[in-house]
């Protein structure tokens, strides 16, 4: 077992985050390094490896190294946004940016190409999911068509986590977790590729080594260290997506809990004892050896409520403060929080944003208290989803930081009608990532990050609800033919989101 202290690094959508820890779970230190994403053109968002992924990673690990003032380390765990495609060549330099996860709508085309070459039947069977904007082989499949160049040099397949484990130790190696959601290239039940599918997808393709995310992969090595200040011969664990390793961070690790992550997307991830395939959510491997998980996630959240900040000005204090004395129903307004399309368990790429019910009385203290609210609907919408899959949660644990000011997690609440437990940490998947390090070295983590507080809905409020969330349903059906050519006219337009 290992007295020294544990680093954890966490590279997500709009920021990387970093903390020190000590072996009794004490965070000592923490970084962090604000980033945005790049959308050169309508549907494409992307990340540039070198610049955000590995500066800001040596960036955060010599501000923790400093922090820690020469006392060990016991080891290093990383995890980061996914699943991605970073196409690399064989010394793991990327040849394009990195396409990013189900944000990233490039590959709609590739994924009907794969439906009708493989079977949607049988790729939910096999792999557990359905094909969707958020699987990397619809990516792989629209590079090799729309960039020969880039697929041609392209050896290995490489996500945030796995890019920087290649350069920390030379290894190249992906954990089961991420690669359960390279659909339609892994097999779920058999915890391996599916060599067949890989072959026809990706022929020139050099698959990683699997490991699990706690499993120490390798070490150190001198040119990492001298780009970083970690120590050479400092070990590393596989690492994994960084839902899943929030969610290790705060304990959802038993069959029934779940977590609802509040971020710039809103993830969603139960634990599960077997596979059960469903065709509006994600069936994945757990973090952890014979556990999966169901996961959901929405195309925005935290995104939302910022754009919306940003259009109407103010601060999210003043803006929190002022939707809180809205009542529920936001004085007669319903949202769809569309704005980049929608995830779970809807799969439509071309839904869009809508705002119902405006008049010239509403401000924007109902707009922000409308959009918090819309994101809700969405929740209760995709855990009404996971109960039909892996059963209703018995324990949800809120994280992120939007569950800070108590006034976006309190609608939620009251929409969904459940209890979330919120924990002392909300520093977010770092955390998960130094657990993860600590249990490779054989700490014992039950005690991290202890819940200190509980939301309870109020029935009141959940019975105001229950009319806006079923015209919410509704209202998504009712104008999707409205928002799917206004989606090809955006296109048209080359209409992109910020970056």
């Amino acid at each position: 077992m290992s007295d020294g202290l544990f680093l954890g690094i966490d590279i997500g959508t709009s920021g990387s985050k970093g903390v020190l820890v000590r072996p009794d779970g004490v965070v000592v230190a923490r970084a962090e390094r604000p980033h945005t994403v790049s959308a050169p053109r309508p549907g494409w968002v992307e990340h540039d490896a070198e610049k955000i992924w590995w500066t800001e990673f040596a960036d955060i690990a010599r501000e923790l190294v400093a922090a820690a003032h020469g006392a060990p380390l016991g080891g290093l765990a990383v995890s980061g946004i996914g699943p991605c495609l970073l196409p690399a060549d064989a010394a793991g330099h990327p040849l394009r940016p990195a396409i990013l996860y189900g944000v990233d709508t490039r590959a709609t085309a590739e994924i009907v190409e794969l439906d009708e070459e493989f079977g949607a039947e049988a790729i939910l069977e096999r792999a557990g999911s359905p094909l969707t904007t958020q699987a990397v082989g619809p990516k792989l499949r629209w590079l090799a068509w729309n960039e020969p160049d880039v697929a041609a040099r392209t050896e290995l397949l490489l996500m945030a986590s796995s890019f920087l484990v290649h350069r920390l130790t030379g290894r190249y190696v992906l954990d089961h977790q991420s690669a359960s959601q390279c659909v339609p290239m892994y097999d779920l039940r058999a915890h391996a590729w599916a060599a067949d599918w890989c072959e026809s997808i990706a022929p020139w393709l050099r698959l990683p080594d699997l490991a699990w995310p706690t499993e120490i992969v390798g070490a150190v090595t001198e040119a990492a260290a001298a780009a970083t200040g970690l120590p050479v011969g400092l070990p590393v664990t596989a690492g994994t997506v960084d839902a899943w390793a929030e969610a290790a961070g705060v304990g959802v690790t038993a069959p029934g809990d779940a977590m609802v992550m509040y971020g710039t997307t809103m993830f969603l991830v139960q634990v599960l004892t077997e596979p059960r395939p469903h065709p509006g959510l994600w069936t994945t491997c757990g973090a952890f050896p014979g556990t999966y998980t169901v996961a959901a996630g929405m195309a925005t959240s935290g995104a939302v409520t910022d754009w919306l900040r940003k259009l109407v000005g103010g601060d999210f204090s003043d803006l929190v403060e002022e939707a809180g004395r809205v009542p529920p129903g936001s004085r007669g307004l319903l949202m769809l929080p569309y704005f980049a399309g929608e995830r779970t368990p809807l799969f439509d790429p071309d839904a869009r944003g809508l705002i119902a019910g405006l008049t010239l009385g509403h401000g924007r203290a109902e707009l922000y208290r409308a959009a918090l609210e819309s994101i809700a609907y969405g929740v209760r919408h995709n855990l009404a989803a996971m109960s039909e899959e892996g059963g209703p949660a018995h324990r949800l644990v809120a994280v992120g930081g939007g569950t800070r000011g108590g006034l976006w997690p309190q609608i939620v609440s009251d929409v969904t009608g459940l209890p979330q437990q919120l924990t002392a940490e909300t520093v977010g998947a770092c955390l998960g990532d130094a657990r993860f390090a600590a249990a490779a070295a054989g700490v014992d983590t039950s005690s991290w990050n202890p819940l200190v507080d509980t939301v309870e809905p109020d029935q009141q409020r959940y019975d105001q609800y229950e009319p806006f969330y079923r015209h919410y349903r509704e209202l998504y059906t009712a104008t999707a033919d409205i928002s799917h050519f206004l989606a090809r006219e955006q296109h048209r337009a080359h209409l992109s989101g910020p970056g």
